[in-house]
């Protein structure tokens, strides 16, 4: 079977979702392939934690992205929920982080100072005010810091209203199928995958993990690696963490139902998607070193998906420096759900030709040679 559109998205994961949306609201024709339904493969284990803040502690084009996609969320969330009719749980509660130790205490001044100094509100707090931001932080908790900005999706119920919305204005999916080849011949894309033949005046190569895998034709294969994250999700017996909370070993995100998700495993073991006894074993104690001894949970169940990283920490968006009109959105490693929204604008908006945003000038696929 022979498909034709203006766009083709080879990966259902959030970000090739997120785009698939974006291009198809502005009203370009965009077939999504991928070999697994939409949102099962990183997205399904993701907590959804929207806290740029708490993954680095200097200036630079990392932090300059999440904190401008964090401002973006409000906007995108409702707009997504309007044109889906899907309801998205999305709370901005804050996060807490905890400091167990010297080390981990000087990290959070540190953040704290270059969040106020972006004008963003961070309270440090002294061991004697973590029970009373969280009753149920551990008592050897040294310090604490709220960034009262951040939050938390829901990313499962993110991923069905952006395929509803999607499918509103005209996006299809193809699911079932892997895309085995993709070239450009002239302003042609042409993807091969299995019986389909797909063509598009333009490609976007957002497959996560298996991003390297896929190479363009006459382009070195993408430097994206896979990190595995496991997920453990738990029910509290009893009052549940007021909000997100991070400790040395674990970050915990509490739902109004009482659940629990707590996350994540960092852990290189290629492709490899099961959840671990080890994996889950990390987990619990880190649960156990950042909470009282008396807090109580049952066990609910755990996952695991497939992390995409890079060698700069960087994702990769942007046209291909050997076939130009294929386009990366890959790399995205724990922030692809925060980073959805604003890598789909900032693509669509170039591939458009309305702006190109000069912080894609630090994420250009050609960064890493022929790509």
């Amino acid at each position: 079977m022979q498909r034709s559109s203006d766009v083709l998205v080879i990966g259902a994961g959030v970000i090739g979702c997120a785009i698939a949306y974006e291009l198809g609201r502005r009203g370009v024709s965009v077939v999504v392939i991928d070999d697994r339904k939409p949102g099962a493969g990183a997205t399904q284990a993701s907590a959804g934690m929207l806290a740029p803040y708490n993954e680095v502690e200097a200036e630079g084009p990392h932090l300059e992205l999440t904190v401008r996609a964090l401002d973006r969320f409000d906007r995108f969330v409702a707009r997504v929920v309007e044109d889906s009719g899907v309801a998205v749980r999305y709370c901005r509660t804050g996060t807490l982080t905890l400091a167990f130790t010297g080390e981990s205490q000087m990290h959070l001044e540190r953040v704290g100072a270059l969040a106020r100094a972006r004008g963003v509100q961070a309270e440090l707090l002294e061991a004697a005010d973590v029970a009373r931001e969280e009753p149920a932080a551990a008592s050897t908790a040294r310090a604490g810091l709220v960034i009262p900005a951040h939050g938390y999706v829901a990313a499962h119920q993110l991923i069905e209203a952006l395929v509803a919305a999607a499918s509103r204005h005209g996006v299809s999916f193809v699911t079932g199928v892997r895309v085995q080849a993709i070239r450009q011949r002239g302003e042609i894309v042409t993807a091969s995958a299995g019986t389909e033949i797909l063509t598009a005046a333009h490609a976007i190569h957002a497959a996560g993990s298996w991003t390297g895998q896929l190479v363009v034709d006459g382009a070195v294969p993408a430097p994206v690696h896979p990190v595995r994250g496991q997920l453990l999700h738990l029910k509290a017996v009893g009052p549940n963490v007021r909000r997100v909370t991070w400790g040395d070993r674990c970050y915990l995100v509490p739902w109004d139902d009482g659940s629990l998700l707590v996350g994540a495993t960092v852990e290189h073991a290629g492709f490899d998607e099961a959840t671990t006894v080890g994996g889950m074993s990390d987990l619990l104690g880190g649960v156990a070193s950042t909470l009282r001894s008396d807090w109580r949970a049952t066990l609910v169940g755990a996952r695991a998906g497939l992390r995409p990283g890079t060698p700069d920490d960087l994702p990769i968006i942007g046209p291909s420096a050997v076939a130009p009109r294929v386009w990366y959105a890959t790399g995205h490693y724990r922030n692809g759900v925060l980073l959805a929204p604003i890598t789909a604008s900032f693509l669509a908006d170039a591939m458009l030709g309305q702006r190109v945003d000069p912080l894609l000038e630090s994420m250009r696929p050609g960064r890493f040679g022929r790509l």
